[in-house]
């Protein structure tokens, strides 16, 4: 470590394990971009790089006081990730000792990738449980004949509208168990369930499995990637969805859901309940509604964050930031809050609640708003119509701090991707005199205006940011190539999975590599996974 690092509190990779296994409330923190952390990290280390805090660090670790430990490569972001953590009112904050180097150096297992919890989990349920599967070759066999069979993508329905199965409908995760029987009223129709790799395939035929469901069920053994390294072709752009739920398949999904609940020690949970669990001072609560973002848009109970259930327990990294924290679960049918506890409490999570009870409970409408850890700062701000008017001039430089793939996909004419932390410290930057911010919606641009706010300089904010510009009428342009870019454009990792244009090198790569998972799992010996292997 540095001397500036040196100064700051640290806690060694030793004690950050002990408290893994021993069940204590902790969050660790990787501050780098994506890139860098799905290149080498901790099992339960959470990726927030350190320019995304103040968006990010409320919805992750709403306790002030819980015990957050921060790391970087070297890269010197720790430090000021710390500092500012500190200032934002967390009291808990240290940094690791000897970062990732120093993890390494004592004997830490290393993993890639991301959500890796969740996907390591998947291996194991497969080792433990033998989930059934078929291989490409033969669903694409089976539906050429014509056999009784549904294919369900298990994905988000954004993925699934990318590239699907040909006759696949996008029913995500979260909804299986609760829609199946509707779907394949038959017992003898087979069921196959499928994502972009192995884990939603494996967790949902699992969850189906484990609901009790009288068809065949299987996975689609290593989902749309299995498929294309078979030579199959994808359909883009599908848009079928799951059914309606009817009364009698709702009480049978509920019963079977309470029942899975009971078994791995998922905990019914009050009003009055949750307000003793929010109200004890060691605990931090996580409280989160898993049904749809289009119900949760309709109405939901004040203070839940929208978190879809398949979701939840493919990525749970992105919604809970410490580990053998408290999640409270909710929705309005009484199966798709059990169906993810049930898996949440295989993953490890000691206390997992699922709330029933919204009679007079305060409603929220509309999407959910963001989690900001301070108010926004007052800036200078130009409209739309005032920037496009500016951008005629050749001495402005217009920067946008949007995340690359979204840069890539669409922004502002002559704007410049950069990301936060390279504000500061990029030369082009610090000589530039006018300097207008944009991000997607400007929040992000707001909270990074004063870094670079000086006498001999003006900035500026674009109000509403790009979703502005395009509302009045603006158009965009697309592409990121190197004149274009400030920073290096690995903000976000290239999931092998994800798109269409990806190697099959890449993409067998990544399937060798979780498979290799369950004994990476048993090296690092910090999970606490315990797969309900009788049901």
């Amino acid at each position: 470590m540095n001397s500036i690092t040196n100064l700051l509190p640290v806690t060694s990779s030793e004690d950050v394990r002990q408290s893994l296994k021993n069940g204590a409330e902790i969050a660790l923190l990787d501050v780098r971009e994506e890139g860098p952390f799905a290149s080498a990290h901790p099992l339960f280390a959470v990726n927030l790089p350190v320019g995304r805090i103040e968006e990010r660090i409320t919805g992750l670790v709403p306790r002030k006081d819980a015990p957050i430990v921060v790391y970087d490569n070297g890269e010197g972001r720790t430090a000021k990730a710390v500092r500012l953590l500190q200032s934002l009112g967390y009291s808990d904050v240290s940094a690791l000792e000897g970062g990732l180097e120093g993890w390494k150096r004592s004997g830490g297992e290393i993993f890639i990738d991301v959500n890796v919890p969740s996907k390591a989990f998947g291996e194991l349920v497969e080792h433990v449980r033998h989930t059934p599967s078929l291989p490409a070759r033969e669903v694409h066999d089976r539906v050429k004949r014509g056999d009784d069979l549904v294919i369900l993508d298990a994905r988000r329905f954004i993925e699934y509208n990318v590239m699907a199965i040909p006759g696949g409908r996008s029913v995500p995760g979260g909804e299986l168990a609760l829609r199946v029987r509707d779907i394949a009223p038959s017992p003898e129709t087979t069921v196959i369930v499928n994502c972009a790799g192995r884990t939603r395939s494996i967790i949902g035929t699992q969850s189906l499995v484990n609901a009790g469901i009288p068809n065949p069920v299987f996975a689609l053994r290593n989902g749309t990637i299995g498929w294309t390294l078979e030579g199959l072709s994808l359909e883009h752009g599908a848009s079928r969805k799951g059914t309606e739920v009817s009364e009698p398949n709702h009480q049978a999904a509920r019963a079977r859901a309470e029942r899975l609940a009971d078994r791995t020690g998922v905990h019914s949970l009050t009003a009055k309940g949750l307000e003793e669990l929010l109200a004890d001072p060691k605990r931090t609560v996580y409280r989160l509604d898993v049904r749809s973002p289009e119900e949760y848009a309709e109405g939901h109970l004040k203070d839940f964050r929208s978190a879809p259930g398949g979701q939840l327990v493919q990525a749970t990294d992105e919604w809970v930031g410490v580990r053998h924290g408290t999640i409270v679960l909710t929705d309005n049918d009484g199966v798709r809050a059990r169906m993810t506890a049930h898996w949440l409490r295989q993953l490890g999570w000691s206390e997992v609640y699922v709330l029933e009870e919204w009679n007079e409970q305060p409603l929220e409408t509309g999407p959910e708003a963001p989690l900001l850890s301070r108010p926004l700062p007052e800036v200078k701000t130009l409209s739309p119509a005032e920037l496009h008017k500016r951008l005629e001039a050749d001495d402005v430089l217009v920067l946008d701090l949007a995340a690359s793939p979204v840069f890539r996909k669409g922004h502002i004419p002559g704007a410049r991707f950069v990301i936060r932390p390279d504000l500061v410290s990029h030369p082009v930057i610090r000589q530039a005199k006018e300097i207008i911010l944009i991000s997607p919606n400007g929040i992000a641009a707001h909270l990074a205006a004063p870094d670079i706010t000086g006498e001999n300089r003006q900035v500026r904010v674009l109000k509403g940011g790009t979703e502005a510009w395009q509302a009045h009428g603006y158009g965009l342009e697309t592409g990121l190539d190197d004149a274009q870019a400030l920073s290096a454009s690995d903000d976000v990792y290239k999931r092998p999975y994800e798109g269409t244009d990806n190697a099959a090198e890449a993409m067998q790569a990544y399937l060798d590599w979780e498979f290799g998972l369950v004994s990476q799992l048993e090296k690092d010996g910090t999970h606490g996974f315990r797969v309900l292997e009788d049901i």
